[in-house]
């Protein structure tokens, strides 16, 4: 027993908790939780964890939950949730069932750890490498231009038969430099496209695990 209270402490101190009924009814809070959702242990008890919904999730997310969990498996998940002063925050979840001897559940036990400097880096991290492909979009598109037109000049004193030898040597390395420069370009494009961030779906990735 004193071995499953410094669990419960060490939980406690370090983790955002909360225990709900099978119904899904909050029957425990830590003051981690009250903290970060700023809602009182009196405003939280006997409410469900939609008191912190942001709406930023699909119903479908949640759908998923239940039935994972009323399975008698492991829900784990990045949930963005609101605070009472209608700040939003993320979680990094966990929901355990808990079973009696006979093998019902009797209880939901949410474990969290905050990961808003995570997100927070993420969404930075997305928007420069959006930045920086809308700068190299504008800098190929005004580079192949120039290219082109650098092409088409070649292509017209090739075609004039006016060169000397040396003239036309100079117009060929002209003509391969400027043909380099733009499969560059076009290389550079594709690589800028390959790391462009994956669309945001409204819904991070869930991972369940078996009882």
């Amino acid at each position: 027993m004193q071995l499953l209270k410094a669990y419960k402490e060490i939980i406690d101190i370090n983790a955002i908790c909360s225990v709900t009924d099978p119904e899904g009814k909050i029957i425990y809070v830590n003051d981690n939780f009250c903290e970060i959702s700023k809602y009182t242990r009196e405003e939280l008890l006997r409410q469900d964890h939609r008191i912190v919904n942001s709406n930023y999730h699909p119903s479908s997310m949640f759908k998923e939950l239940w039935d994972t969990i009323q399975s008698g498996k492991v829900w784990r998940s990045d949930v963005k949730s609101r605070a009472k002063d209608g700040t939003f925050f993320w979680l990094d979840s966990t929901i355990v069932p808990i079973h009696d001897d006979n093998g019902m559940i009797t209880e939901y036990f949410s474990l969290r750890t905050s990961i808003d400097d995570r997100k927070r880096i993420e969404e930075e991290q997305k928007e420069y490498v959006k930045n920086l492909e809308k700068m190299l979009f504008m800098v190929s598109h005004e580079v192949r231009n120039l290219v082109s037109q650098i092409l088409g000049i070649v292509q017209l004193l090739q075609e004039a038969d006016t060169l000397d030898p040396e003239s036309l040597d100079l117009i060929i390395n002209l003509k391969t430099s400027a043909s380099d420069l733009d499969l560059f370009t076009k290389k550079l494009s594709s690589f800028m496209h390959k790391m462009r961030p994956v669309p945001d779906s409204n819904s991070d990735s869930v991972s369940v695990k078996s009882k």
